[in-house]
């Protein structure tokens, strides 16, 4: 009889573990990872890789720290957003047809720039790489349009989970293979076969269901039909909500003591630790990245059966707790095993964290504004993460190492006590997204 219930006991534990999961069966998710991917593959090929390929070719250090500036049109794609919102290409719809166009420029950009060397022609290839920048920005605002519109709220912490999978995926593919690759061939055909790589992502652009035609904008809810509109309704809109200030505090606080925590945790491993950079890379890059993907995955399952406002507080407060976890370190020294548990931690946890912020932000969106918004709140975000890490350093000085942990832990704190007051931000109107 023991043996029974014990055989029913697990026999039910791992059928609710396949309905946590079931969600990712679907055509959905299978589309959201080859767009996450085609979200990611530009990134690397305009930062990491592309310093490696300056390495080589023999540029100064001053030359490839000027390069860094490439990556400027990700912070500023708010800007030209509410074009992708107001102008309809004459083909796809208004998404499907900005994202053939952009990862078409993006493909074209990738190849060219690999015919020029940055040693001898540092001018042209910064230009291509800036273009290369723009592309995938524009990219960016229409795939975060997109999987705003076709995702339904239950299915976008699942939805998010899957594509941080997709995007580190693509780093893997566009930084570590092109770096292994560059070893064989010439780095004129590493960019080749990276933009032919970029070909997944316009055949999934080709495939995909329209997200207008799937889930209708209904009565009162089309896209901006003048320019004026698509710049300032966006804002109108939003601030007409309620507790709107306090919704951009929460997304400007809510990832800010794990933004600051990051920006110190490799001089950390480095420099105080001692750690070796194979090790670094190997564990923080490596077995952080799988971590990641892991935590978003399992966020996105957890959002499946929880409210978005549970899971951003028990994530929140996860993140909270792996930032803490550094100070093992203090205690362990240089061993390998408490490096693995410490970045396990801090990278599941964190990509809990993001699969529940995304969500977040995809339902902060009104669907006649999805591109211009959603790019607004993520710039805003990645303001704040330039802004918070410029002081990381001088409050190490200050402090220490271990209170400079713990200081990261407690900034979590404000931006969890503005939970509070989610019911206030909760809207389910005509021509919004809801959350």
């Amino acid at each position: 009889m023991t043996r029974l219930i014990a055989l029913s006991g697990a026999r039910h534990v791992k059928t609710n573990l396949f309905d946590l999961f079931r969600i990712y069966l679907s055509k959905k998710m299978l589309l959201m990872l080859v767009l996450g991917f085609a979200s990611g593959m530009p990134l690397a090929l305009t930062s990491s890789t592309l310093a490696a390929w300056m390495v080589t070719e023999g540029v100064d250090i001053k030359t490839i720290g000027i390069f860094s500036l490439v990556g400027l049109p990700y912070a500023f794609k708010f800007l030209w957003s509410p074009l992708l919102d107001r102008f309809v290409p004459p083909f796809l719809g208004r998404r499907r047809g900005w994202m053939l166009i952009t990862q078409g420029a993006i493909i074209a950009a990738i190849a060219t720039m690999g015919f020029f060397n940055p040693a001898s022609q540092p001018l042209i290839v910064a230009f291509w790489a800036v273009a290369l920048a723009f592309f995938s920005a524009s990219q960016d605002i229409v795939l975060d349009a997109y999987r705003t519109e076709y995702l339904a709220p239950e299915e976008r912490g699942a939805g998010a989970g899957i594509w941080i999978m997709g995007y580190r995926l693509a780093i893997l593919v566009s930084g570590a293979l092109a770096l292994i690759m560059s070893d064989h061939i010439p780095w004129s055909a590493v960019y080749v076969v990276m933009g032919s790589i970029m070909l997944v992502g316009v055949a999934a652009t080709l495939l995909c269901p329209d997200p207008e035609t799937e889930r209708p904008l209904g009565i009162g809810a089309a896209p901006p039909q003048t320019l004026r509109e698509a710049v300032v309704q966006p804002f109108v809109e939003f601030f007409k909500r309620p507790g709107a200030v306090e919704i951009l505090l929460f997304v400007i606080l809510y990832k800010l003591g794990d933004v600051a925590a990051a920006q110190m945790t490799t001089p950390y491993i480095l420099q105080h630790i001692g750690f070796s950079r194979t090790e670094l890379g190997t564990i923080f890059k490596g077995f952080g990245m799988a971590a990641t993907i892991l935590g978003g995955i399992v966020g996105g399952a957890l959002m499946t059966k929880w409210d978005l406002r549970r899971s951003l507080l028990i994530f929140g407060i996860l993140q909270g707790v792996s930032t803490i976890s550094f100070i093992l370190l203090e205690f362990t020294g240089r061993q390998i095993w408490a490096l693995c548990v410490v970045i396990g931690i801090e990278n599941i946890c964190g990509g809990m964290g993001t699969a529940a912020y995304t969500a977040l932000l995809m339902g902060l969106c009104n669907t006649r504004f999805t591109a211009t918004q959603y790019a607004l709140l993520s710039s805003l975000m990645a303001v704040s993460r330039y802004v918070t890490g410029a002081p990381t350093g001088f409050l190490v000085v200050a402090v220490g190492w271990v209170w400079f942990f713990v200081i990261c832990a407690i900034l979590a704190v404000p931006g969890l006590l503005l939970l509070i007051r989610y019911r206030e931000w909760a809207r389910d109107e005509q021509g919004s997204s809801g959350y």
